[in-house]
């Protein structure tokens, strides 16, 4: 695999790592999601086409936005609503700093069982924070996608990879240039878990913007969760229309769509 010794590189890199990430600590205010509720519908329609859930870790959660209603979840089915002119339900469920293990092990079981066409999972940069050894984060990445599948046989389930550690405003470059090597890993092996796993690797997004980004400079703000919402709409229309047509979805869209210039960051 081409990032295989990113791993080793970035441990050898750790102490630096880690002192540059105590001073972002210290001066990063620390958010909380936002109020609101976190499930509803868009549309009048009694019986909507879709029902999305949004799962994860803290942009799951919200964390970043105002509001609840500026959050990924809404936004999405709101795109989804207006192209198909149909109403869409809608979920979201996540949990602060949890990483792809905590996901698999604590979150998932406590979900109720719902007849969700569509989950997206947003995971990934806590393992990478948090230096989460390779074999782990197979284990627990591999391992959170069956459960999901395991419990909701027949949703389509879709991973957005994380962004560029090098784009994110509360960084310190250098620190932004070694985290970077570990989400190259953990992208790449990412991608390889979902082709295994029959789930959709979304593009990567892109940071070029700072107003994608939350007072924090590492979670986005409403507005980067619209973009959020527009990337993944894509995603899923992509592959209704490929559904519709009798053709197999496109398991690595990444490979097949061009990274959107837009801002903003999911932890």
């Amino acid at each position: 695999m081409r990032y295989r010794y990113n791993g080793l590189l970035s441990w050898l890199l750790s102490p630096i790592a880690l002192a540059q990430g105590f001073g972002v600590r210290r001066r990063t205010p620390r958010l909380s999601p936002p109020p609101g509720r976190t499930a509803g519908q868009v549309g009048s329609q009694s019986e909507p086409r879709f029902h999305i859930l949004v799962m994860g870790d803290s942009s799951a959660a919200g964390v970043g936005a105002d509001h609840m209603d500026e959050t990924l979840a809404p936004k999405l089915a709101a795109r989804l609503s207006e192209h198909f002119g149909t109403s869409v339900k809608w979920r979201t469920i996540g949990a602060n700093s949890a990483t792809t293990e905590e996901l698999r092990d604590h979150v998932i079981p406590n979900i109720r069982r719902e007849p969700f066409t569509h989950i997206l999972v947003l995971a990934g940069t806590n393992d990478m924070k948090d230096f989460v050894p390779r074999r782990r984060f197979d284990d627990g990445f591999g391992g959170m996608l069956f459960a999901l599948h395991a419990k909701w046989p027949d949703a389509t389930l879709i991973w957005s990879p994380i962004i560029d550690m090098r784009t994110v405003p509360a960084l310190p470059k250098l620190l932004g240039q070694i985290l970077e090597l570990r989400v190259a890993m953990i992208n790449e092996l990412g991608h390889q878990l979902c082709r295994e796993r029959f789930t959709i690797a979304a593009p990567r997004l892109t940071a070029h913007d700072r107003e994608g980004f939350a007072i924090d400079g590492f979670h986005a703000s409403a507005k980067g969760y619209g973009y959020w919402a527009d990337l993944v709409a894509g995603v899923i229309i992509e592959s209704e229309t490929r559904r519709s047509r009798g053709l197999f979805p496109v398991r690595d869209a990444e490979a097949e769509t061009p990274e959107p210039d837009i801002a903003m960051l999911g932890e």
